[in-house]
């Protein structure tokens, strides 16, 4: 077999076998194909795109590459939920907390963030004592006892992909749903969870800008799960302004223990009642969302899922008197106002903006080698549909260095404050499961 021959027939708009993406994947990661005729491959899939059945085995081939979790001992079914990125996008931490409380189990690899803001782990990092490096034995006994742990990655997980993310990040390939979608779900696979439900992000602050392509992401991925035997569901929601109001490790995770409280931002709580909805249903503990929905809301009005959280940090050497008493969390040397410069309505908040000025101030990562600040980010006081006066406060900087105008200027550049009242945006756009493709 040759590499010369796969690139071609793609480049036709061919289907490969399962022998040859088995020697395509086996061969790159093992050094044997060179990068130029990887990178070739890449773009022909990026103009021919794959068949259903390709991007499952191509999933199931870097999924193959490296380590694959065993988690077949921890009781129940174990649902995992993944987001494909976004802006204040606090989810995770109120979700396992909040999913555990009702007697799901959570057993969550994350990984650190490249971008905005950090990533999961990161965010729990900015939680005195908090740990995360915790070995697969410890892992699953944490789950089993507390029906909950939140660890770092292994660095041996789908090697094939991040080899493959380094080229298409270099070759103008990362834009092609296939290879999203593959390289998301082997991710997913290799953790080891029974099921999984899917956060596609669509708007401004995105990776998918429109709805058809967020529509076909879905798709793409519920569709890979049923290949391989997995149980997956996506929902497609809203990112064209940032979720909740804060933007920044400590920040986000104070606004979590907020939301586990019942007092978190409405948009952060509804999306976390919809996606927990589905991850209950998943693992069988509910028939219906709105049944699964009902648990999940007992759970915040009756101190269970708040109770969880302190369970979950205690277990993994975190204070859970931070729950309580969240200014034991980093906090930043300087608060400043970005004030409204007119009167009228917002009527947009550009979430990438929003998010670039974060990480201006040192809350993400513009490279792997970056320092992270996890005390600094910012608060949004308003959003979409909100009223302004000349002189109020429309975000809350959070910084360690005085000087912010280059911040502040993003800020300005990110608001549209209209004369004419506006539409909110919708924040949940469509559900997609295996049974409604």
């Amino acid at each position: 077999m040759r590499m010369i021959d796969l690139i071609e027939k793609k480049r036709d708009g061919q289907s490969l076998t399962e022998e040859e993406i088995r020697f395509l994947i086996k061969g790159y990661t093992e050094g044997d194909i060179p990068d130029y005729q990887m990178a070739s491959f890449l773009m022909a899939v990026y103009f021919q795109g794959m068949s259903p059945e390709e991007t499952a085995q191509l999933t199931m081939e870097m999924v193959k590459s490296g380590e694959q979790i065993d988690l077949s001992t921890i009781k129940g079914i174990k649902v995992d939920k993944h987001s494909t990125g976004g802006v204040g996008d606090t989810t995770t931490l109120v979700l396992a907390p909040l999913v555990a409380a009702v007697g799901v189990p959570v057993a969550k690899m994350s990984g650190r963030g490249l971008g905005h803001t950090g990533g999961t782990i990161d965010k729990l990092e900015s939680i005195p004592g908090f740990h995360v490096e915790v070995d697969n034995k410890e892992f699953i006994r944490l789950v089993n006892e507390n029906r909950i742990a939140v660890i770092g990655q292994s660095g041996n997980l789908t090697p094939a992909d991040k080899k493959l993310y380094a080229l298409r990040d270099v070759t103008g390939t990362v834009n092609s749903i296939p290879l999203i979608a593959s390289s998301v779900m082997s991710k997913k696979i290799a953790s080891g969870s029974d099921a999984i439900v899917l956060d596609v992000k669509l708007g401004a602050g995105a990776f998918m800008k429109n709805i058809d392509d967020a529509r076909r992401l879905a798709e793409e991925m519920v569709e890979i799960g049923k290949r391989v035997g997995r149980k997956v569901m996506a929902v497609i929601s809203d990112m064209s302004q940032p979720l909740g109001y804060a933007v920044g490790n400590a920040l986000e995770v104070k606004e979590a223990i907020d939301t586990l409280k019942g007092e978190g931002p409405a948009d952060l709580k509804e999306l976390c009642l919809t996606l927990g909805s589905h991850m209950i249903c998943l693992a069988g503990k509910a028939q219906t969302p709105a049944e699964a929905r009902n648990m999940l809301e007992e759970v915040i009005e009756s101190g269970k899922a708040l109770e969880k959280f302190k369970q979950f940090l205690r277990a993994q050497g975190g204070d859970d008197s931070c729950a309580d008493h969240p200014e034991k969390l980093l906090t930043a040397g300087y608060v400043m106002e970005v004030e409204a410069k007119e009167d009228g309505i917002v009527s947009a908040i550009t979430a990438n903006q929003i998010g670039t000025a974060a990480m201006m101030l040192g809350a993400g990562r513009a490279t792997k080698e970056s320092e992270i600040d996890l005390a600094v980010g910012l608060v949004l006081n308003k959003k979409i549909g909100d009223p302004v006066k000349k002189g109020e406060s429309l975000v809350t900087i959070y910084s360690n260095r005085e000087s912010v105008s280059d911040v502040t200027g993003k800020i300005y550049n990110a608001f549209t404050i209209s004369r004419e009242p506006v539409q909110v945006p919708v924040l949940v756009y469509d559900v997609i499961t295996a049974g409604n493709k």
